[in-house]
């Protein structure tokens, strides 16, 4: 008898590292114009931002069905199995509640958590769950201490451009316009399960430094707990120039920086050059 837990694949990660942590990735799948692909396994994040960058289409993401859940919770659970799975925030998917759907015929052996989150700091819950899990905890505990532990995670990302928000229709052409030529770069976070604006800087450089300023305003990064950083694109340099203005935030007090792409989820929106962490707080 084991616990296993699952993930969508909006958590940014990726089928080889969930399978590290003996987790189950669970892809949604994403769509350009006809063309369909399972994310993360048949499109990975670098063929997605190729795609984006390219294509006059803006893709679409599509919920995990309940019926794809219950072919997986058949096939990766025995009998005496127990199960955790972490989803997207139901605020952006119907991916939880599709979840909890199939998790209902199975006579209360598999526990539902909406991370109220999504992309790395989804990534973030589900790696905490490992932590918990390879304690002995059993999946009651397991979701009981996420449900509690989730209320003290933050995500907070900056983006390069706003083009990808008016090809959305999140904002207007002429709003578009007037960031680029200011050269605005939005900060966000998730509130609530919803994006939320936490400020506009003028340029990298005051983005980077706006950044720092909200991690510590929350009480900094528990180094205790897992973290993550992420960029989206096809290279990490404006993540690599966060990294370098923020050293004080980390020099001493982690090992290693873990680094994430920002998959489908966000990236449809935020596109490429966006920098992002994801952290519970220290307090």
């Amino acid at each position: 008898m084991s616990v296993k837990i699952f993930i969508d694949s909006a958590s940014d990660i990726l089928p080889a590292e969930a399978a590290a942590f003996d987790m189950i990735h669970v892809p949604m799948t994403v769509r350009f114009g006809m063309d369909e692909y399972l994310d993360g396994v048949e499109l990975t994040h670098e063929g997605f931002y190729e795609k984006l960058i390219e294509s006059d289409t803006i893709p679409t993401t599509s919920q995990i069905p309940p019926a794809v859940w219950q072919t997986y919770f058949e096939r990766e659970l025995d009998e005496d199995d127990t199960a955790v799975v972490i989803t997207v925030s139901s605020s952006f998917s119907g991916t939880y509640q599709s979840a909890c759907l199939a998790a209902s015929a199975f006579g209360g052996r598999i526990r539902v958590v909406d991370s109220e989150t999504l992309c790395i700091a989804e990534g973030v819950l589900a790696k905490r769950a490992c932590e918990i899990r390879d304690t002995g905890a059993s999946a009651d505990e397991i979701a009981a201490i996420l449900d509690s532990e989730k209320k003290n995670l933050h995500v907070l990302a900056m983006l390069d451009t706003l083009e990808y928000l008016k090809r959305g229709g999140r904002i207007s052409s002429a709003v578009a316009f007037a960031g680029g030529v200011l050269g605005i770069k939005p900060v966000i976070t998730i509130k609530d399960g919803a994006v939320a604006l936490l400020g506009k800087a003028r340029g990298s450089k005051q983005g980077n430094n706006l950044l720092r300023e909200l991690v510590s305003k929350v009480g900094g990064i528990d180094f205790s707990r897992p973290f993550a950083l992420a960029y989206s694109g096809c290279d990490d340099k404006l993540l690599q120039k966060y990294i370098s203005d923020s050293s004080e935030l980390w020099e001493g007090k982690a090992q290693e920086l873990p680094i994430y792409t920002v998959g489908c989820c966000i990236g449809t929106h935020a596109g490429p050059g966006a920098v992002a962490i994801a952290f519970f707080a220290d307090n």
